[in-house]
């Protein structure tokens, strides 16, 4: 089983991975797959006069400030338009895909956070009235239902708090907590980046293989929402999925290229040692 992630970024070609996962289900492998809607909701969120606001927290992670105003305009993006696209595009690939957020059935439940810390100007503040929060559980019954009957859960935030609210998670967090509830074969995240870059301007300083064990120098390297995708990954792989892949998904059959080490793989080392040595 296999659960893959496709970013929301500018530019990210879908289609492809679609035809993916259609051969993929084709030839018996079930899949989950979680998406993103970043840049058309930033689009979205201008033309309805309420730009998105991004902050920086102390440790120089850059996520979206989340009023309700803004989850409202997230919830219309994500889960209306792009959700219910991915499925019709599924659908007429002859795959039987649903779409679910995450606040369905609690399929991703969480804690939303009461405050956030934004450096500006230097300075360290704290907002509130922030709708976001992390993913604590995730709804494997359901999930499992749904594999088991023969579709193809099509998943994306918001998640539900405990309290019931909607909250805004990370995507890329919130796929490496399904596929480690899940015991996923592996985890396959696909964006508008080859995979994690030493140097962000050069696409020839691709960082292949990640110990997720000794992940230092990746976390190092790492910028921007690519820090939550080294994050995820490495839980993902010490939560027991056996292998994560940070890819392109604008490349030829993208998640079957991932999985087979096109981008950066993300596996314990000495794991990777022992299937060498026993191959």
């Amino acid at each position: 089983m296999i659960v893959v992630k496709v970013g929301g970024g500018e530019g990210i070609e879908i289609d492809p991975l679609l035809d993916d996962v259609a051969h993929l289900m084709q030839q018996g492998t079930p899949v989950v797959l979680v998406h993103g809607g970043s840049h058309e909701t930033n689009e979205v969120a201008r033309q309805l006069g309420h730009p998105p606001k991004f902050v920086t927290s102390p440790s120089g992670r850059t996520s979206r400030y989340t009023d309700r105003r803004t989850l409202e305009i997230f919830t219309m993006v994500y889960r209306g338009r792009i959700n219910s696209s991915i499925v019709e595009r599924l659908q007429a690939r002859n795959v039987n895909a649903i779409g679910l957020s995450g606040a369905d059935g609690r399929l991703l439940e969480g804690r939303r956070k009461s405050t956030i810390r934004s450096v500006e100007g230097g300075k360290t503040l704290l907002l509130r009235d922030d709708h976001t929060g992390t993913v604590d559980s995730v709804n494997t019954e359901l999930l499992t239902m749904l594999l088991g009957a023969g579709y193809v859960p099509v998943v994306t935030p918001p998640a539900i708090s405990e309290e019931g609210v909607l909250i805004n998670v990370d995507g890329d967090r919130a796929a490496a907590a399904i596929a480690t509830a899940l015991h996923a074969d592996a985890l396959a995240l696909l964006s508008n980046v080859p995979g994690l870059l030493r140097d962000v301007d050069d696409p020839t300083s691709l960082i292949t293989h990640i110990d997720a064990d000794d992940p230092s120098e990746a976390e190092s390297a790492a910028q921007g929402r690519m820090r939550a995708k080294i994050d995820g990954a490495v839980r993902a792989v010490q939560g027991g999925v056996r292998q994560v892949a940070i890819a392109t998904a604008n490349q030829h059959q993208p998640l079957r290229a991932a999985l087979a080490g096109a981008g950066t793989l993300v596996h314990r080392r000495t794991t990777a040692v022992k299937e060498e040595s026993s191959a």
